[in-house]
């Protein structure tokens, strides 16, 4: 049966993946792009696809890009997010604010406004987290605390939303091939080679097999790790 579902962060990375996995078995996509340049590259990628344009910097402006959402969405795919690394002491507040705002606050507020369309399907809330939601390093400190929170938000929506029949799942990819994973060599200082790295289809199959389990079970959390070299 096809299913309809809403994500972010579809341009790249894990995201694209998904994305592309889902359009190859005829799902619906409902893509958010943060601006209208994005959302044409984004149309012209999946065709058949409908995109909300809202910029996940600025949350309040969420609630009236998405007011034409569908009446019912089978899932919501949380996969954008951005990192800044470094030193509490060093960080600048816009570090922080844009970090928990894309990360944590974005995801909250798309979650508020798409439950009633998820009730309507008792549809899934899958979260793309970091193996920073689970463990801070140094450097990390802002980045982590989004993804600690994400965490936290997930663990809340999952018992709130249990008797609406919504399940909520959160995977915690440890480093993945991403463009994502090249900024942070580059803020790191460090030679980027992705073969060192989890394939981001990898993760996709993580995602896949979450949303697809049967409704009588859900898989809460999964943490995906880089196999044997």
């Amino acid at each position: 049966m096809t299913q309809t579902h809403l994500l972010t962060g579809a341009g790249s990375g894990i995201g694209l993946a998904v994305a592309r996995r889902l359009a190859d078995r005829g799902d619906r996509l409902v893509l958010v792009a943060r601006d209208d340049d994005r959302a044409a590259d984004l149309t012209a990628l999946f065709a058949g696809s409908s995109t909300v344009v809202a910029d996940l910097r600025h949350p309040e402006s969420i609630a009236a890009a998405a007011a034409g959402l569908p009446p019912a969405l089978d899932s919501v795919i949380h996969a954008a997010g951005v990192v800044d690394l470094g030193h509490v002491a060093d960080l600048p507040l816009d570090a922080w604010e844009s970090q928990l705002a894309v990360n944590l606050i974005a995801p909250a507020e798309l979650t508020r406004i798409a439950l009633p369309a998820l009730r309507a399907a008792r549809g899934q809330v899958l979260f793309v987290n970091s193996g920073a939601g689970l463990t801070a390093h140094p450097q990390w400190a802002a980045y982590a605390a989004s993804k600690h929170g994400l965490k936290a938000l997930a663990d809340a929506l999952r018992g709130e939303e249990a008797p609406h029949g919504v399940r909520v799942t959160t995977v915690y990819p440890g480093r993945t091939a991403t463009p994502m994973q090249a900024r942070v060599h580059e803020q790191e200082g460090a030679a980027y080679d992705p073969a060192r790295f989890i394939d981001p289809e990898s993760v996709a199959t993580a995602i896949l097999t979450a949303l697809d389990l049967p409704t009588d079970a859900v898989i809460t959390d999964v943490s995906v790790r880089p196999g044997p070299r």
